[in-house]
């Protein structure tokens, strides 16, 4: 019998992941097993095992994948010669537009991982801060710039911008807010002048 090439490892491997994404949206994380993903995948039961030793590793693996693409188009954005509204636009802009292609799979990181009480958001809980600290980066470069005004910290202008952008992906996840191109895009928008309204320095008076 001829060796699995590496190429059809990725793509078996990448099969089953997409497989438990679709499985763990329909179903929940709990409310699964790992049989379920095998079916969903038409894969054998013990192939999940041959690239997962567990659910649990199907689900971390996932979340990584995902947060790491994330922390790095947040670094990405910060290197970018444009001001810090710009900056915290287009990290919205590419949270939001992660949840518009990808809806099943930011279900999946936000109700089972960032937003949940248990083991998987205190184990993965230094990775998400990450992202926080990476906003408030941000945030604080613009206060020491003058951009932005110092009565609020950059910790906490950073979780309540972060914050904002997960409740209303909660909100379009569990059909409490409406949902289309238009939405998206305004969500963008209402999100960053929320923040900066709060944190944008007031011109000297003339």
């Amino acid at each position: 019998m001829a060796a699995r090439s590496p190429q059809n490892a990725a793509e078996k491997r990448r099969v089953i992941l997409d497989a438990a994404v679709r499985v763990f949206a329909r179903q929940g994380f709990n409310g699964c097993r790992v049989s379920d993903i095998a079916d969903e995948a038409g894969v054998a039961y013990g192939l999940v095992y041959h690239y997962f030793r567990s659910k649990d590793e199907v689900l971390d693996t996932l979340f990584l994948e995902r947060w790491n693409v994330l922390l790095e188009a947040i670094r990405e954005t910060d290197r970018q010669d444009i001001s810090p509204r710009e900056k915290l636009y287009a990290i919205a802009s590419f949270i939001v537009d992660s949840y518009r292609h990808d809806p099943d799979l930011m279900k999946v990181i936000i109700v089972e991982v960032t937003r949940a009480a248990n083991s998987f958001g205190q184990t993965h809980l230094a990775k998400i801060r990450e992202a926080y600290e990476l906003i408030a980066n941000i945030v604080e470069k613009a206060q020491d710039d003058g951009a932005f005004k110092d009565t609020i910290t950059p910790q906490f202008a950073a979780m309540a911008f972060y914050g904002a952008i997960e409740q209303v992906l909660t909100g379009w996840i569990f059909e409490l807010l409406p949902h289309s191109d238009a939405e998206y895009e305004q969500a963008k928008e209402f999100v960053v002048e929320t923040i900066c309204a709060g944190l944008d320095r007031a011109a000297p008076a003339v």
